[in-house]
């Protein structure tokens, strides 16, 4: 078994690569043939944080696992990211744990390169104007994201915290070459985007359907609770929606659930999901002046492929630490 660290999974697993392996996952659950129970949830007492454990089976890689993730909001703007924990991975053959990777890693770029699958099926393809709300480890991977399936041209962030704005636009502009703009407000971030990425902790609203420009493609990332939206009513029902998978949607997204309750949509509202578009049986944008919008969950398929992917690259060039777990049961006579 391999224990694979934070660093090793950056240097192992690039964004490019990522958007690959995670349309093949995608697609593979849309054929059934992977398998992805709801995740469960343990809230503190105090509501400050929760464990997340998140299951999943890929039956053409022969694997299964488990990602097992702290939730903690108040970490933003601080050294920790707000996930933190381990994929574990087993084969399928014998059971045997394989690998135990760090979810950290894995979470921020996983996540990212499902919005970028989500934007290259669903932006317009000349889509360049790039709106990031939130300004943490989530906004700098779907800067990256986004740059590797648009010619993006513009970038504007925003932050409730303008001096992380701030730095992040100097932190990012350096690493990508792109100037960063800084905006004041979430309006003046998102006036005239085709690109619109939240990435934020907030549990209330932070954009409102009235400032999204016609033709825009929205992924909103930063609320996987039912309990919690980035996005008001009206940016939902403006929008053609698509989910990673429907069951989760209508179970933890509060984007949806919270808008449904409001009477704005209903449950036809959801088009489909990712691995519909890529196997054919739906239709992705359907004209330019479409509104698209991804409300993205996170499913442990897309973490147990990830980890997979790391531990057959890790195993090649002989990175990750080795331990004696599982084991071969005694012989008896």
């Amino acid at each position: 078994m391999l224990a694979i660290s934070d660093s090793e999974v950056r240097l192992l697993l690039t964004m490019p690569e990522c958007i690959e392996l995670m349309a093949d996952a995608l697609e593979a659950l849309a054929e059934g043939a992977a398998a992805v129970p709801l995740r469960s949830l343990m809230w503190l007492p105090d509501r400050s944080g929760l464990l997340g454990m998140m299951p999943g089976h890929h039956a053409a890689a022969g694997i299964m696992g488990i990602k097992v993730v702290s939730v903690m909001p108040g970490n933003h703007g601080t050294e920790y990211d707000a996930h933190q924990g381990v994929v574990l991975v087993f084969e399928t053959e014998h059971g045997r744990p394989v690998a135990i990777v760090d979810a950290t890693s894995i979470t921020a770029i996983r996540t990212a390169a499902v919005s970028g699958v989500a934007t290259r099926l669903l932006a317009r393809e000349d889509a360049g104007d790039l709106a990031l709300l939130g300004s943490g480890t989530q906004a700098a991977t779907h800067l990256e994201a986004m740059l590797a399936v648009r010619p993006i041209g513009r970038v504007r962030v925003w932050s409730r915290t303008g001096e992380r704005a701030r730095a992040f636009a100097a932190r990012e502009t350096a690493r990508h070459g792109i100037t960063i703009e800084v905006a004041a407000d979430a309006r003046a971030a998102v006036e005239g985007a085709d690109l619109i990425c939240t990435t934020t902790a907030s549990p209330e609203p932070v954009l409102e359907g009235d400032w999204i420009a016609e033709g825009a493609h929205i992924n909103a990332v930063g609320s996987s609770v039912r309990t919690a939206r980035e996005l008001d009513a009206t940016a939902v029902a403006r929008s053609r929606l698509f989910v990673d998978r429907r069951e989760s949607a209508l179970n933890e997204a509060g984007d949806f659930l919270l808008a449904r309750a409001e009477g704005a949509v209903t449950d036809d509202h959801i088009a489909g999901e990712l691995g519909e578009i890529l196997t054919g049986r739906v239709p992705g944008r359907t004209s330019p002046a479409e509104i698209t919008l991804f409300e993205s969950l996170g499913l442990s398929i897309e973490d147990v492929a990830s980890a997979m992917f790391v531990y057959e690259r890790a195993r090649a060039v002989g990175a990750g630490r080795s331990l004696e777990l599982g084991g071969v049961r005694a012989s008896h006579p």
